[in-house]
């Protein structure tokens, strides 16, 4: 959404409601059935300027440990300080790029940054419970099912030669 900072720069308004919805980047196995809700605002006290958003966006996924679907509601809380351009210096705005969004020509984009937190403060990994414990390596049973009777005790292959020669000494 592009904002049109004319009225909060002329000092007609002192804050802007903001409400839309967003269409989030695509991520690696993970679907948006809907767009992110985006609802906040715009506040000028005396020249300082803040955004202040709050972003919510369903998901569905996999559990990164046992492949069972997911599905959530992930929400960011977006706050920004609001800068018009030429207020300050491009070594100061590089300093501090995760501080500030920039007015050009009149105009506020608060989608490119916004996308750009979502996509960074997305899960890395979902999981269907904190308490995963995946699946089991031998059969492939989701282990919250309960035990599937494979052993749990696993021979290095390299070491199996010895277990060999153990029993062959024990015959003799």
């Amino acid at each position: 959404m592009i904002l049109n900072m004319g009225p909060i720069l002329r000092g007609e308004i002192t804050r802007m409601d903001i409400a839309y919805e967003l269409t989030p980047e695509p991520i690696f196995d993970v679907t948006f059935p809907e767009n992110a809700k985006v609802s906040g605002y715009l506040t000028d006290d005396a020249g300082y300027m803040r955004l202040y958003l709050t972003a919510t966006l369903p998901y569905k996924g996999q559990c990164a440990r046992c492949l069972a679907p997911v599905y959530g509601v992930f929400t960011l809380e977006f706050e920004r300080t609001v800068a018009a351009e030429g207020t300050i210096s491009e070594e100061q705005l590089e300093e501090n790029i995760d501080s500030y969004v920039m007015i050009r020509d009149g105009k506020l984009d608060v989608d490119e940054p916004l996308r750009e937190e979502l996509l960074i403060s997305f899960p890395m990994r979902l999981l269907c419970d904190e308490d995963c414990q995946g699946l089991c390596p031998k059969c492939g049973k989701p282990k919250r099912d309960g035990d599937c009777g494979c052993s749990q005790k696993e021979i290095d292959p390299r070491l199996a030669v010895l277990l060999n020669w153990q029993s062959n000494e024990e015959e003799k």
